[in-house]
């Protein structure tokens, strides 16, 4: 049997969530090894983000846990002094969840421009079971990729003839996830096919309080570091973007 290259796609969430966040990203994409990001739509940050990175490969960061939503469908009920709260979203009725995904791929191809290349949650709510089914008709509709994190969720969205990574690797917590170490254990073990890596670089947020600061800077430190790049050159490793899966 044939073997399949090895594809990854480095993604980095949070584009638009704070100016020093965006400032991050952007350097990781252009100067580093990072060749995707999604876009937070509903923030106060997301114009000036997404008109920088008009060139570059941007998703849809859907975001159902802060800021004010962009449909009517979200239940008053389930807001937060009119603002979404990540406790009430696994709450959210599927068919909000549908209309709220719409909403907010239609304001990131406005902000963009150009249509998202795909879908991924802001903190993995699509673990919720109302929350996926929502966002699996939008994107169905839509024919947008959406990341899967856990092979039942892979197995959902390929039966539900949604496009989606072979495999996913990346997680986001008190220490810095992505260090130069872990980076090149991981690719050591890169099975064949499509990988979608998730990480978080970036400055240390300048408007939004946060505790998810040091932790960035360190992950966007690992993807300027030319060993990680000596790494992915050693391996014979494909750096992809989400425009792989149309391929």
């Amino acid at each position: 049997m044939t073997s399949q290259p090895r594809q990854l796609i480095i993604n980095a969430d949070d584009l638009g969530y704070d100016p020093a966040v965006s400032d991050g990203i952007l350097r990781a994409m252009t100067e580093g090894l990072v060749t995707s990001a999604t876009l937070m739509v509903n923030t106060p940050y997301a114009a000036e983000a997404a008109r920088r990175a008009r060139h570059l490969a941007v998703g849809l960061h859907l975001n159902l846990a802060r800021w004010r939503p962009l449909s009517t469908a979200i239940p008053e009920a389930l807001l937060r002094g009119g603002e979404l709260s990540e406790t009430n979203a696994t709450r959210l009725p599927a068919a909000a969840v549908f209309a709220e995904a719409r909403a907010q791929v239609a304001e990131a191809e406005r902000l963009l421009r150009r249509p998202p290349t795909h879908v991924d949650v802001h903190k993995h709510l699509h673990r919720n079971a109302n929350v996926l089914e929502g966002l699996a008709a939008a994107a169905r509709e839509l024919r947008l990729p959406v990341r899967s994190i856990d092979p039942d969720m892979r197995a959902a969205l390929a039966g539900a003839g949604i496009r989606t990574p072979r495999t996913f690797l990346g997680d986001a917590g008190v220490e810095p996830y992505w260090t130069v170490e872990r980076f090149r254990a991981a690719l050591e073990s890169l099975p064949e096919g499509l990988t979608e890596l998730m990480c978080h670089p970036g400055y240390a947020p300048s408007e939004v309080r946060t505790g998810y600061a040091r932790q960035r800077e360190v992950e966007m430190q690992t993807f300027l570091h030319p060993g990680a790049r000596a790494v992915i050159e050693r391996l014979d490793i494909q750096l992809v973007d989400f425009r792989a899966l149309s391929s």
